[in-house]
């Protein structure tokens, strides 16, 4: 009879050792596949959010081109402000979902947007002063905000950040 309890003690043993390692890998890939979701939605905002941003950059440069030119810049100044538009609900999005130091990069990347849009907006002559400087400081943020991203996304590799227009 006491083999028999030995045997049975054996078995129930074996049987809690092996539901709790069943269990602990089904929550460890649980865990896993979760973390997996939402990197790829966390790399998902940071690229719309980043080619908002960028759409705007280009829409206000046009606006201020057509300005100097002496032609209608109605058109490029509609598209930079619906991309801003686009911009501020993508931004919550990001804002969500980045941990602090990647929102902080987005904040500093939407103040010095906000600047290179308002430049856009003013007459002739006076939005071209210094249009060319508030674009590098948003390219600046936006490569800070790169870096802060690859953070976030624990990605390893470095990329060469984008190049300041002089």
């Amino acid at each position: 009879m006491t083999s028999q309890i030995i045997t049975l003690v054996g078995v129930l043993a074996g049987a809690l050792v092996s539901f709790v390692a069943t269990h602990w890998a089904e929550r460890t890939r649980f865990r896993q596949t979760l973390a997996t979701r939402w990197d790829e939605r966390k790399l998902d905002a940071y690229i719309q959010y980043i080619s908002c941003v960028k759409e705007e950059v280009r829409m206000a440069r046009q606006a201020v081109e057509a300005s100097e030119r002496g032609e209608d810049n109605t058109e490029a100044l509609a598209a930079m402000e619906a991309a801003e538009a686009r911009r501020s609900v993508l931004f919550e999005g990001l804002i969500l979902l980045s941990n602090d130091a990647a929102a902080d990069a987005a904040r500093t990347v939407n103040e010095r947007t906000w600047s290179l849009l308002n430049s856009a907006r003013r007459p002739a002559g006076e939005a071209s002063t210094h249009h060319r400087e508030l674009g590098n400081l948003v390219i600046e943020a936006l490569n800070s905000l790169h870096g802060a991203a690859r953070q976030d996304l624990a990605m390893q590799h470095r990329n060469r950040p984008l190049r300041v227009v002089p």
